[in-house]
């Protein structure tokens, strides 16, 4: 598999371990190309007959801060280019749910939003216990249709899920480790080691017995998303034309809160 056409996601080979880099730095925004990419690259990784492991991580020290302000405005102002991320949105979920080969999540920093949604998607989650974990659709006058509503009641309940996503508060992946959210945090210094212990363990294992054990896992997964997405991504591209984004967007270039309206 040729991945050189990739401009936003670099990838790399070790033994039958592949690693996805999301690569926007500073804070791996995901702009309009990387979704694109995005919407791709499980597609390829599933024809890919020289991996067996997928670890997915970002540049830098961010893993990914989600959506960015630009693109948001362009959306607003031409509501086709929301229809299409839409389209883009499902192949990104389902691709990387129906992905055969498991993924190991490298969360070497904070991870917001879109960001958060494909960290927790991901089958084995670690991460540096100093990231902070949040899906804040809300608080930019956003529905949390990409994912989020689906993946976060799975992990962590829906009393929890509610908390987090109702509120858009972060939280750290300490206590994302405790309640279930993710299922390693640990020390930047042994991010690494613990990444290749457990890509490892996959990768010396029975690779048809991994792949369809998740793929049989995914069964209710793939069903829930199927259920839910288009309502979710539908609510969201409501949210992208309404008052509230706008304010949001508005206030994070003016550096100030927003006031959303009421009515």
């Amino acid at each position: 598999m040729d991945y050189s056409s990739y401009r936003f996601i670099k990838a790399e080979r070790q033994g039958r371990i592949l690693t996805l880099t999301l690569n926007n730095p500073p804070m791996n925004t995901v702009q309009m190309e990387l979704h694109h990419e995005l919407s791709r690259i499980f597609h390829d990784v599933q024809v890919d007959h020289d991996s067996d492991v997928v670890v997915l991580t970002g540049s830098g020290d961010v893993f990914s801060a989600g959506g960015d302000i630009p693109n948001m405005q362009r959306r607003i102002d031409n509501p086709e280019l929301f229809n299409q991320k839409n389209v883009e949105m499902k192949r990104i979920i389902y691709g990387l749910i129906e992905l055969e080969k498991p993924v190991v999540c490298r969360m070497n920093g904070d991870c917001f939003g879109l960001g958060a949604t494909l960290a927790l998607l991901c089958d084995i989650i670690i991460a540096v216990d100093t990231a902070r974990i949040a899906d804040p659709h809300v608080k930019v006058g956003y529905v949390a249709g990409d994912g989020g509503a689906i993946i976060w009641p799975q992990l962590v309940g829906y009393a929890r899920a509610k908390q987090y996503l109702l509120l858009g508060d972060p939280l750290t992946a300490t206590e994302a480790e405790r309640i279930g959210l993710i299922n390693f945090a640990v020390p930047a210094g042994e991010l690494d080691a613990k990444v290749q212990e457990i890509a490892g363990r996959l990768e010396r294992g029975a690779t048809k017995a991994i792949r369809w054990t998740k793929t049989s896992i995914n069964i209710a997964l793939r069903q829930l998303a199927h259920s839910m997405l288009d309502a979710s991504l539908a609510y969201e591209a409501l949210t992208n034309i309404g008052a509230d984004h706008q304010e949001a967007v508005n206030a994070f270039r003016e550096k100030r809160k927003p006031v959303f309206n009421k009515a």
